[in-house]
């Protein structure tokens, strides 16, 4: 008897749930730790104090509201559905990366930028587009199943992935920095019941964000050279061996497949109308290809 492990797969929403949490964990002690417990207090010392104070709170702030802003973006948005009884357009006969002839030869048209057919689905499968044994469905231009999100990354949440990831990075790098004295500090202060709460408080709240700031800063180079090629996480895969992927088209014409085209914009979880019209690729159904740009 075959056991499919992938269905066991779709358990791991659960602890999805629980990631939110320890988030929102994380986000409290850390929040307690600088304003309340730091530079709260010395807003009201006056001098140069106050005024660095009053600094890094208004930034810490700021980064937290684009942090936050990211989060629910990235956790409440589809990262891109296939539509029902999608077909590829006719007229080619060559195959997607990555797509078996097995599958060309079920009778679904295929369009010029590839496409291919999902067993799981029973649907068409287009370009770049990858079943999440999680989610179970299809998610296009998928990138990976996120448990930190309890979402799929795709098409059309992964620039608020992005944002989330670079906003969580400065955060919790600033955090680090900016408690760092009052870390340096704890072992003396420890010595003093009266203030040992205080200090383990930010004890904790220094040693999460210095481990979440030095992991997220890999993440941050992954993801940075993967937006630089306009590759997701699972064609680094299946673009082994490929002299040219056809999917890059340049650093800024990359960067734009991804955040768009207005510079105002490019810093908010956000998309302008134009650029929702003018970009396919940010719907995850087309996407242009070197070729198209060349000619």
């Amino acid at each position: 008897m075959e056991i499919n492990v992938f269905k066991f797969c779709s358990g791991l929403r659960v602890l999805g749930y629980v990631m939110i949490l320890l988030v929102a964990v994380i986000v409290g002690v850390s929040y307690y730790a600088v304003v309340s417990l730091t530079y709260g207090p010395l807003l009201l010392r006056g001098g140069f104090d106050s005024f660095l104070s009053f600094i890094i709170v208004i930034i810490f702030h700021v980064l937290l509201v684009l942090l936050l802003w990211s989060y629910i973006r990235v956790v409440l948005k589809d990262p891109g559905s296939v539509p029902e009884n999608w077909r590829a357009v006719p007229g080619e006969e060559s195959l997607e990366v990555g797509t078996s002839l097995a599958a060309a030869e079920d009778g679904f048209e295929r369009r010029s930028r590839g496409g291919g057919y999902c067993i799981h689905c029973q649907n068409g499968k287009p370009p770049r587009c990858h079943h999440c044994s999680i989610c179970q469905r299809c998610v296009l231009k998928m990138d990976h199943h996120c448990v930190w999100v309890v979402n799929c990354v795709g098409a059309c949440n992964y620039k608020f992935f992005l944002l989330f990831l670079l906003y969580t990075f400065l955060e919790t790098t600033m955090v680090t920095i900016v408690l760092l004295p009052s870390f340096i500090n704890f072992f003396g202060e420890a010595k003093n019941h009266s203030s040992a709460a205080k200090s383990a408080i930010i004890f904790l709240a220094f040693v999460l964000n210095f481990a979440f700031a030095l992991s997220l800063l890999c993440f941050v180079v992954m993801h940075a050279s993967l937006l630089s090629s306009n590759t997701t996480s699972v064609e680094v895969h299946e673009k082994k061996g490929v002299v040219r992927w056809k999917y890059n088209l340049g650093r800024k014409k990359n960067f734009e497949q991804v955040f768009g085209t207005k510079k105002s914009l490019w810093l908010f979880p956000l998309f302008s109308e134009d650029d929702l019209e003018k970009i396919p690729a940010l719907h995850g159904l087309e996407f242009p290809t070197r070729s198209d740009v060349d000619a």
